[in-house]
């Protein structure tokens, strides 16, 4: 089963956006800033394509998913007792990226960057209920190629991600950079399962400084899952 979600429903609203941007009221950046919030919500569209899948083999370190291995030990050990994924790749959508911004303007791109990070974010969260609302889902975890410390899940392993779906490009708008880079750039891919475990990938992610983290590195689980690597 496959599906294509691309009917999701958001709100930008400009006066709490340029609050939270700091934004001081009625001067040029505010009208700058709302004109960019205006434009942003007449073109967005964010989307998200999902996959059910089942593993077909185990390995000591991989899983076969519909026909295609992936090498992770971490990943192996979370979907231990799983039978059953949902591939997944969301997005902001590609119509932002027309906007016409000029090269040295960067306060602006840092603008519309935030603003398709709050798009993405609508993108996963209806993903994420439609699954738990058709399938009945109790508890879910998500994994995602590239997230974590760079050995958890290679981003490389991006390619055998999307080759689940067929053009993705064509489907949502989504592609990948020769360095398995996601084009939009608010784009995240991945795998979701419904398990009792509680995990993120911060969690075996040793990088201090990262302003996304979600969950503190777990000193125990890191071992757990790079004692044969």
């Amino acid at each position: 089963m496959q599906e294509q979600l691309t009917n999701i429903s958001f709100t930008l609203d400009s006066t709490s956006l340029a609050k939270a941007a700091r934004i001081a009221p009625g001067t040029d950046d505010d009208n700058e800033f709302r004109a960019l919030v205006d434009q942003a919500r007449r073109m967005a569209k964010p989307k998200a394509i999902y996959r059910e899948c089942f593993i077909q083999d185990k390995g000591e370190d991989s899983v076969k998913i519909d026909g295609v291995t992936f090498v992770s030990r971490t990943l192996r050990l979370n979907l231990d007792k799983v039978e059953r994924v949902f591939a997944y790749v969301a997005t902001c959508g590609n119509e932002l990226d027309r906007i016409d911004i000029p090269g040295d303007d960067f306060l602006k791109r840092f603008w519309l960057d935030n603003i398709k990070t709050l798009l993405l974010g609508f993108g996963i969260g209806y993903l994420n209920e439609y699954l738990g609302h058709k399938y009945k889902l109790g508890k879910t975890v998500s994994m995602n190629p590239g997230s974590g410390d760079a050995r958890i899940w290679p981003i490389e392993q991006q390619k055998g991600l999307f080759s689940l779906f067929g053009d993705v490009e064509k489907l949502i708008g989504v592609c990948l950079t020769d360095t398995c880079l996601m084009i939009p750039n608010k784009s995240v891919s991945g795998v979701r399962f419904q398990t009792e475990i509680n995990f993120q990938s911060c969690q075996v992610c040793r990088r201090e400084s990262c302003v996304g983290r979600k969950a503190p590195f777990d000193p125990a689980l890191w071992k757990k899952v790079n004692n044969k690597q």
